[in-house]
């Protein structure tokens, strides 16, 4: 019996190992999504409410697994609200596969209706690979490099396959000059550094006395082998925010996060350290990193574009974290002197306490720093965690501690809002036998993660594991540029900008079958999350959170203080709320120690 193209393309799929699918149909897709169908006992198909939450699924598909995350769309609108997904993925370096349709290939240049150029469209975000396919005899070599590329170079790779191609008779190319016959297959090589670079890697930490460590995604698998370098020279480790899980907190040496989001250990651990190692990581905010001419620095990374472009190291190692440690270590010498890692515990000490003490400061009406701070002791063993863009991302960056088979991630690069609860739905089909729990504000829940509470809906009864938490923190306000506008521009909150309606969240959540609890009591926190994380069906914490609570940096600038004030004397909306949180935030530990 003959196999039509689109029959071929799910077969040479499942050849590479994929299994499921992120999208939502179109005519685009007809031919498409027929096979599919056809072939269901071979495929988990996920569809979303929206390209752009299919896209964002497939990247923490990614992230999740290690495996390439798929997605599909129709043409025209459909293959354009996949890129915001996709950029997720570009930019976190994740291995994504988009596949999408065009109209009839004889109505190609005829502006027609849902008629895109495709190739321009994903030039950029796609830029590592685009196939477009006209005849039958391409779409083998097609999916093939599509599938080799995006695995090999961790990158965002697209097919478009008009829809009048998708129906026709799959043929094999012709043995004859202008054609090509490609295979199935990939296996990611041992990449490590030359000798000679080890050794001036080697040379740089050994003469280290004050070591940092900067431990990003690129590490995720290799936590043992981190351990073991930070061990061997006596370092300090502050984690950047996709890297949250690489490291367990418990660990005296591990800072926690670094950047605006980041805390005080991270930020003393750089600003005090002599050498610096760069494990796996692209942190972007190069303040936050020592002073050039303060350390010397030593970077690994499996991708050269990403070497010393945020911090001038003396030596830049190409190569896999875990493989180059492992090749590394032999040349280290083994720190003997604790006074460097006395010192970072002493700062860890310190600023758990200031944690504590800010989330049990009063707020009106939950301050939403104790709302992660009651959660982090309660969290399952190997729950995967999630997290919006937006204020919520400073309290998971901070107050959340991450143990040994944890799991984290959020959008990273892009920061989009949007992105916590596809992330969360993708951790549940990736890992249903694991908790997860996503971390959502208001501005994110109403752009779309709200809809995405009906693809819950629609297949929590597929896991194994019911524990499913969307907590929202309701606050009425975009909170994170609200406090950008005050404390970077000197500019009072903006209310027709900054406000949202007031909804009721987890009343949605049990209009569509899943359970609804509301807090607006900080002392009803602690039960909340325990009926929650217990409820054995998904379930939507909303919580009534004070925007009046600062998400504060780690080191506050005079330009900052200034803004802030500016921000104040210029008529800020909320003013007398926005200065008392603010000062019970800063004040915070000299009334407790009072």
């Amino acid at each position: 019996m003959a196999q039509s193209v689109s029959h071929f393309v799910w077969e040479r799929l499942h050849e590479w190992g994929v299994r499921r699918i992120f999208g939502y149909p179109g005519d685009g897709i007809n031919g498409l999504v027929g096979a599919l169908d056809a072939m269901k006992d071979k495929f988990e198909f996920v569809q979303a409410r929206h390209e752009e939450m299919a896209a964002f699924m497939a990247s923490a598909h990614a992230k999740f697994t290690g495996e390439l995350g798929v997605c599909l769309a129709t043409s025209g609108p459909g293959a354009s609200h996949l890129l915001t997904g996709l950029y997720d993925a570009r930019l976190d370096h994740m291995p994504v596969l988009a596949i999408v349709g065009q109209q009839a290939r004889t109505a190609v240049g005829a502006h027609y209706q849902q008629e895109l150029d495709m190739t321009s469209m994903f030039k950029d975000v796609a830029g590592a690979f685009t196939g477009y396919a006209m005849v039958p005899a391409q779409v083998r070599h097609l999916v093939d490099r599509a599938v080799r590329i995006a695995k090999g170079n961790n990158r965002v790779t697209a097919l478009v396959l008009p829809n009048d191609l998708q129906e026709e008779e799959m043929v094999d190319p012709p043995r004859k000059h202008g054609a090509v016959f490609s295979g199935v297959g990939y296996s990611r090589p041992k990449i490590v550094p030359a000798r000679e670079d080890l050794q001036r890697a080697a040379e740089v930490l050994n003469s280290g006395k004050k070591v940092a460590m900067l431990v990003g995604a690129g590490c995720k698998g290799a936590t043992d082998e981190v351990i073991s370098i930070a061990d061997r020279l006596g370092a300090g480790a502050a984690k950047a925010l996709l890297g949250k899980d690489v490291l367990p907190d418990d660990l005296p040496w591990v800072t926690g996060s670094i950047g605006l989001l980041g805390t005080k250990p991270s930020y003393d651990l750089m600003m005090g350290c002599d050498t610096l190692l760069t494990l796996g990581s692209g942190f972007p905010y190069s303040e936050f990193l020592p002073k050039e001419g303060q350390a010397r620095g030593v970077q690994v990374d499996i991708e050269p574009e990403m070497l010393s472009i945020r911090f001038p190291h003396d030596v830049n190692l190409q190569g896999d974290v875990a493989q180059t440690i492992e090749v590394l270590l032999p040349l280290l010498e083994q720190k003997t002197d604790t006074d460097w890692r006395d010192d970072i515990a002493s700062w860890k000490k310190d600023w758990e306490e200031t944690l504590h003490d800010r989330a049990m400061v009063d707020a009106n009406p939950v301050n939403p720093q104790r709302v992660f701070t009651e959660l982090s002791p309660r969290l399952p063993d190997r729950a995967i965690l999630t997290s919006d863009s937006g204020s919520c991302a400073n309290w998971y960056a901070r107050d959340l501690y991450m143990r040994r088979g944890m799991m984290g991630s959020l959008s990273g690069g892009l920061a989009s809002m949007g992105a916590g609860v596809p992330y969360a739905i993708a951790a549940k089909f990736a890992h249903p036998d694991r908790p997860v729990v996503a971390m959502v504000g208001d501005g994110a829940m109403q752009m779309n993660n709200m809809a995405e509470l009906i693809t819950v809906a629609k297949y929590h009864q597929r896991w194994a594991n019911q524990t499913f938490v969307v907590c929202v923190l309701n606050n009425e306000d975009l909170n994170q540029v609200t406090w950008e506008q005050r404390v970077m521009e000197g500019n009072p909150k903006a209310e027709m900008t900054q406000r949202v309606p007031d909804v009721p969240y987890h009343k949605f959540a049990e209009l569509i079958g899943l359970k609804g609890i509301f807090v607006d009591d900080p002392e009803r926190l602690s039960p909340a999350w325990e009926e929650a994380l217990s409820a054995g069906r998904p379930c939507v914490l909303e919580v009534k959170t004070d925007p009046e609570v600062p998400p504060l940096p780690p080191h506050i600038k005079f330009e900052q203080a200034k803004a802030f004030m500016t921000s104040a004397m210029k008529g800020d909306p909320n003013e007398t709320g926005m200065l008392a949180g603010a000062a019970k935030q800063v004040m915070s530990k000299v009334f407790a120690d009072d």
